[in-house]
């Protein structure tokens, strides 16, 4: 019978005495754009990443100091510190004897350091949480962000894979996504006014949480008084040779946890989450550091298929923005990708455009919301670079050859159109994106899910646009495709029939 555990993998390892608090890192991604988190991270952080071959995921070691920098990552839609993973981890066939493998795990792990960083994480929440509500008072940041109806974004897990999620303690909880009302707070749009103030802080609290002898494990507060946390486990399964499920896998785990730390379960309002991450034989244990997807940043107003932010960045990151270049998003819904790149890409020009005006009305909306929040923070700011029109996605009012790139979610024929109307849609917006592209030098990002309809249309059109690269991406629980086109010289004729 196979042994319990597997080999060690990337994992935190016990701290010198006097050595910084390091971490590593885990960040849930869209799915397909794991190279570009991972190359966000080397640029911004300087920490080179391993992507999971759990797919949507990555892990990178860093400084607990650099845990600010961590939360605004622009491709990353949740963190958690790594406690331990194990990458060929080797589970019994019975039942029973798995789940007290998994039991007895929880007391050889290597708890400290990590919920070390945890509690560093959770103080630098706090301060940041201050921060809102006193910007909050202010009428500049009274727009409340809107957490229903969006669609847009990646699912984590490949659905060829068998596959199911749970939380537990002592009994089973079925929603995966159990947020707290601070969450909205404490993470969305949890830019800081002043990088500096900030990094003094979180310098000051790594040295009092390595100082300090109030420890999560014991149960106390920052403040000395005794408190017990409340905790729940996160179980995410996905594999077909597992004799257990999530549930009774979050169950037992939590269960151990529980008594190993005298922590109560709560599955609701709790402190701290555990989570168990299982695929195939790579298992991870790890602690959560958000409490809501980072991806709800810019959005206040949502339409029915409202895109990711992390997505959005994703797409624009992948046709290389230069500084004065013109991009164009002819069908934008509610802004999601010119609202990021506006954020990120401040040296572009960015137009959003759509033919429904209850679309434009969401993306003026959310553009004045990012107006409000960057002059919450800084009374200097003047704008941005960005404007919203309704237009003709057929017939649009651009000068030929005057635009550098066109990045767009095109409608999938589910929530938005038809795939019958895909059929003269696609070939039509094509050919007037190649018309207002420069030639040689233009590019295009295009999201969709009607690959087949995509396919024809851009072989009608293959004078003009080159497929270069093809990223395959879960949207909403639905196989996508985002396509990276490139202009060629050829001069794009004048609008004609092509069926």
């Amino acid at each position: 019978m196979a042994e319990a555990a597997g080999d060690a993998g990337l994992g935190p390892g016990p701290a010198q005495e006097g050595a910084e608090l390091a971490a590593v890192i885990g960040a849930t991604v869209p799915t397909g754009f794991e190279q570009t988190a991972a190359e966000e991270v080397q640029e911004k952080l300087g920490s080179a990443s391993r992507i999971s071959r759990d797919r949507g995921k990555i892990y990178f070691a860093v400084p607990a100091r650099s845990l600010p920098q961590v939360h605004r990552l622009r491709s990353v839609d949740n963190l958690f510190v790594v406690v331990e993973e194990f990458k060929d981890y080797q589970f019994k066939e019975n039942k029973e004897d798995a789940l007290k493998d998994l039991e007895g795990l929880v007391k050889k792990l290597p708890w400290t350091d990590p919920l070390k960083v945890w509690e560093l994480n959770n103080s630098l929440k706090k301060k940041k949480t201050k921060r809102k509500k006193h910007n909050l008072q202010s009428p500049a940041s009274k727009e409340k962000l809107n957490d229903g109806g969006e669609e847009g974004g990646a699912d984590q897990k490949d659905t060829n894979d068998q596959e199911d999620c749970a939380q537990n303690i002592v009994g089973v909880a079925s929603s995966q996504d159990t947020e707290k009302p601070q969450g909205v707070a404490s993470q969305n749009g949890g830019e800081e006014e002043e990088e500096d103030d900030e990094q003094l802080n979180a310098r000051d609290e790594v040295q009092a949480s390595s100082g300090s002898s109030t420890k999560a494990g014991d149960g106390q507060t920052a403040e000395g008084e005794a408190k017990v946390l409340k905790f729940r486990v996160t179980c995410n399964r996905a594999g077909d040779k597992h004799s257990f499920t999530s549930n009774e896998a979050a169950r037992d785990f939590g269960g151990a946890v529980q008594e190993h730390f005298q922590w109560k379960a709560d599955m609701t309002n709790f402190d701290v989450e555990v989570l168990l991450n299982i695929h195939n034989s790579e298992v991870v244990v790890g602690i959560a550091l958000t409490e809501e997807s980072l991806h709800r940043r810019n959005i206040t107003h949502f339409g029915p298929t409202t895109l990711r932010s992390t997505l959005a960045y994703g797409m624009l990151r992948l046709c290389d923005p230069q500084p004065t270049d013109i991009i164009v998003d002819p069908m934008c819904g509610t802004g999601a990708i010119p609202i990021e790149g506006a954020a990120e890409w401040p040296g572009c020009y960015h137009i959003a455009g759509d033919n429904n005006p209850q679309a434009v009305k969401r993306a003026a909306n959310n553009i004045c919301s990012l107006l409000r929040k960057n002059e919450s923070k800084d009374s200097t700011v003047q704008g941005v670079p960005l404007d919203v029109i309704q237009w003709d996605i057929c017939n649009l009012p651009l000068r030929t050859g005057s635009v550098d790139i066109v990045v767009t979610d095109m409608p999938f024929g589910k929530r938005i159109g038809s795939k019958k109307k895909n059929w003269d849609l696609y070939p039509a917006c094509l050919m007037e994106m190649g018309r207002i592209c420069t030639p040689g030098t233009g590019r295009a990002v295009l999201l969709t899910q009607d690959k087949k309809c995509f396919a024809k249309a851009l072989s009608r059109v293959g004078h003009i646009w080159r497929r270069a690269q093809t990223v395959w991406v879960n949207v909403g629980g639905l196989h996508a495709a985002v396509y990276l086109l490139r202009r060629t010289w050829e001069r794009a004729e004048e609008r004609r029939s092509f069926w």
